[in-house]
């Protein structure tokens, strides 16, 4: 997307008024500069089973993936990257908050953001991806007009979403389910997770929404796509 006014990024969030039953499922594969020690000791930054799955019921998706993921699984990285089915997308290198308050998470100062988005770039590179997008999702969602500004020389759009999956943290997949299935619009774009120790009922959530949205008459789609219109 084109800058927005003074320079800003632009932020996308959904598809206004889309004659088309499309929804974009987006997933976040957070891991934050500092939890490789935690990684280290057996706790799972990553969901292969919910990749599988996506895969499985051929959905395409986009991932919006930490620098820091990609560095802890590149095998992982790179095969999601030269997937057709998926797109990698920027969810910074180190997943601290660009704006504050958000939800505790430490902060990167204004004059390093660009270059910590710069750096999950490198990152995605240096695992093998080939197939990212020029997308970045603020980690928490987190972001004002400073954040907005300091990341305008690297040329990326920022996306959000209308529909929130609630699956952080969730223990019930049903409940995730129901709230990604009573919140999708034509057009909508829905935020979930890539972790299993953050989110560890995500997969089963899939099994249950990808069939009932397919029922309704819904296409999934990615980013790239939804935006394209």
């Amino acid at each position: 997307m084109a800058p927005g006014p003074s320079g800003l990024t632009p932020v996308y969030t959904h598809r206004a008024k889309s004659a088309e039953k499309v929804v974009a499922l987006t997933f976040d594969a957070d891991m934050t500069a500092d939890q490789g020690p935690r990684a280290a000791s057996g706790e799972h930054f990553d969901n292969p089973e919910l990749i599988a799955t996506l895969r499985r019921l051929k959905v395409d998706a986009t991932v919006f993936m930490t620098g820091r993921w990609a560095e802890e699984y590149p095998d992982q990285a790179k095969s999601i990257g030269n997937d057709p089915r998926f797109e990698i997308a920027n969810h910074s290198y180190s997943h601290y908050a660009f704006a504050t308050p958000c939800y505790g998470l430490p902060t990167v100062a204004g004059p390093d953001q660009a270059a910590d988005v710069q750096r999950a770039f490198d990152s995605f590179r240096d695992a093998g991806a080939v197939n990212v997008v020029p997308y970045f999702r603020f980690p928490g969602g987190c972001y004002d007009d400073a954040a907005l500004r300091a990341l305008a020389p690297v040329g990326v759009t920022a996306v959000q979403w209308d529909v929130v999956s609630g699956d952080a943290f969730a223990k019930d997949a049903d409940a995730v389910a129901e709230q990604v299935l009573d919140g999708v619009k034509p057009g909508s774009l829905v935020v979930m997770h890539c972790t299993r120790s953050a989110a560890p009922v995500t997969e089963r959530a899939i099994r249950r929404i990808v069939p009932e949205l397919r029922a309704r008459g819904y296409r999934f789609v990615k980013v790239s796509e939804l935006m394209s219109h």
